[in-house]
């Protein structure tokens, strides 16, 4: 394991007063390890404990081959994990479990263990929060091709591709780039489809006149990018200028205001407010915006509810957002921000000005 983030973690256990927790999750076991298991319906668990005695519990079906810094318990299909899991707890003591274990692993723990079973995630949650350095640059670099990707999307958008068209050229974009794949599913979306935030690919073609939403991100080296850019086919309307100034000027007010010692919320806050004093405001539907890092979407959103105050080494993305479906309007801009000791940096570089894409 990274001695680095283990130790972090046990710090952060400390000081929660937590002596024993466990990690199911295959995203922060691999944060630690650097191992991917994709269980599936098997348990998986690594037990951290303040004394030492870390321990992983793995099914058969999973052989490890190299050292993962703490001794290895596997299990076969026949067997009670939860029960081997439990002897290994020291009785009575409070156990942090995280908020993915499912409740069939859980409720057996709670059956076995005469310890308080607690939440762990906010303590690994909060770690992962503060990318490492290296964290920070594999960032940069997913980020900086998704730029490439994006520009690429753009100039293809002339020869009129339905959206899954699109989607699929993307897939082969970000190969082509370097990238493992998708980091999600990505949006792209004409006119009307636009105007709806998490709207699901289909077949639909655009036309002269429309908004294009691309929603789009890749992976690289387990690392995630995220932007939108929105563009028009051939022409725009005023109101569609309009309401792209407005969403423009948002994102570069939540930027602005994503800093240290500020709160999530402020950054809604600057983006929500312009929006909502433009005459907009029922039209910004969704959050400004959500963490990053080996998943897309991190603990920790930026939204009116958080009041949790940023620090440096955070990354997230600011992404307001105009729809209005009555007119088959949809804008949005988002750009991915690291937070730094005096400010931001904007890990995204593919231009925000308005652009009329050519379309017949």
């Amino acid at each position: 394991m990274d001695p680095v983030k283990l130790n972090k973690i046990l710090s952060a256990m400390k000081a929660a007063g937590v002596p024993q927790l466990l990690i199911s999750d295959p995203a922060v076991i691999y944060y630690l390890a650097g191992v991917s298991i994709q269980p599936g319906e098997r348990m998986l668990v690594l037990v951290l404990r303040a004394d030492g005695a870390h321990r992983f519990f793995i099914n058969d079906l999973f052989h490890q081959t190299r050292d993962l810094g703490a001794p290895i318990t596997y299990y076969n299909d026949t067997q009670d994990g939860v029960a081997l899991v439990a002897r290994t707890l020291v009785p009575g003591e409070t156990v942090a479990v995280d908020k993915n274990w499912p409740a069939r692993f859980l409720l057996r723990l709670q059956e076995l263990h005469s310890g308080k079973c607690v939440n762990s995630s906010s303590i690994v949650d909060g770690v992962r929060a503060i990318k490492t350095a290296d964290e920070q640059e594999k960032m940069r670099v997913a980020s900086r091709l998704n730029d490439q990707v994006m520009d690429r999307i753009i100039q293809a958008l002339p020869a009129n591709h339905t959206e899954t068209e699109l989607a699929d050229l993307l897939l082969q974009y970000y190969l082509d780039a370097g990238c493992s794949g998708y980091s999600f599913e990505p949006i792209t979306a004409f006119a009307a489809n636009a105007a709806d935030p998490h709207h699901v690919t289909d077949n639909s073609r655009g036309k002269r006149g429309d908004c294009v939403v691309l929603d789009i991100g890749g992976r690289k080296d387990d690392y995630c990018s995220d932007m939108t850019r929105t563009v028009f086919l051939g022409e725009v309307s005023d109101r569609q200028r309009e309401i792209y100034e407005i969403v423009k000027e948002a994102n570069l007010r939540g930027i602005a205001a994503a800093k240290p010692g500020a709160r999530m919320c402020d950054v809604d806050k600057a983006a929500r407010d312009y929006i909502t004093e433009k005459g907009f405001g029922k039209y910004f539907t969704h959050r400004t915006g959500h963490s990053i890092g080996l998943e897309v979407h991190e603990a920790g959103d930026v939204s009116a509810v958080n009041e949790a105050v940023i620090h440096p080494g955070q990354c997230f993305s600011v992404e307001p957002g105009i729809y209005i479906p009555e007119e088959g309007i949809g804008v949005r801009i988002e750009d991915l921000v690291l937070i730094t000791e005096d400010g931001c940096e904007v890990l995204n570089h593919y231009p925000k000005d308005l652009t009329i894409v050519p379309f017949e």
